[in-house]
């Protein structure tokens, strides 16, 4: 398949989100899954794998990328113009929400929001019984992606509530301060019923996953994904 760029739009420093469509597409794949993007001559091209930041349906998909300047992929993805295509192998990715969720919360950092939007853009009015809590960390406040979109859905679903934390607060800010870990930790408290979905960095996510192991969490509730 092939996906046409519809176009961008800034999302914080160096970050954009991209709207691509396949034609003809159904938009099936499940959410929290990513695509491969792949641009160059077959046997010497290059793929990336990127998560799908919006829900199924419909020829369009949506991610969500930082520029990395030296980069061998997103220097070419960040050049597209809308009109422009790019080859897409595969979706694929097990990152996704179990079946009949329980209760459950959603850490990220970076662009690791991406699986988490499309899930809770997906599953939030289909699941009203479960709760979901999503801990957003970021250095800066402007590094807090799809922020007042996802304070609507606060707004619109009482089963949701989300958290975003910065470890370099301007003045202004008034939220949650810190790492990720210590608000997910405080979160779980003596809960053992809970599941823990973790995307971002390496670093974050195994030392998240060693402190909730250590806490007494089972390891078959911690899902995660990495980056890097």
């Amino acid at each position: 398949m092939n996906a046409r760029l519809l176009g961008w739009r800034e999302l914080g420093p160096g970050t954009r989100h991209f709207e691509f469509e396949i034609p003809g597409w159904n938009g099936a794949f499940v959410p929290g899954q990513f695509v491969s993007l792949k641009y160059g001559h077959a046997g010497a091209g290059i793929t990336r794998a990127y998560s799908i930041a919006s829900a199924p349906g419909g020829p369009n998909f949506a991610l969500c990328a930082n520029l990395v300047p030296d980069g061998k992929f997103t220097p070419f993805l960040f050049a597209m113009q809308p009109g422009d295509e790019v080859s897409v192998p595969a979706i694929l990715g097990t990152f996704t929400l179990r079946p009949n969720p329980p209760d459950s919360i959603f850490v990220a950092t970076g662009t690791g929001i991406a699986p988490f939007r499309s899930i809770l853009l997906a599953q939030l009015e289909s699941n009203p019984y479960a709760r979901f809590v999503l801990v957003f960390g970021n250095r800066y406040t402007s590094g807090l992606f799809y922020d007042a979109e996802l304070r609507g859905l606060q707004e619109r679903f009482p089963n949701f509530e989300y958290l975003p934390a910065v470890t370099r607060p301007d003045a202004a800010w008034r939220g949650r301060t810190g790492r990720v870990h210590d608000h997910v930790l405080e979160l779980v408290g003596d809960r053992r019923d809970i599941d823990v979905y973790i995307c971002g960095l390496r670093e974050m996510v195994d030392e998240l996953r060693g402190k909730l192991k250590v806490l007494g969490l089972d390891r078959k509730r911690i899902v995660y994904e990495r980056y890097d």
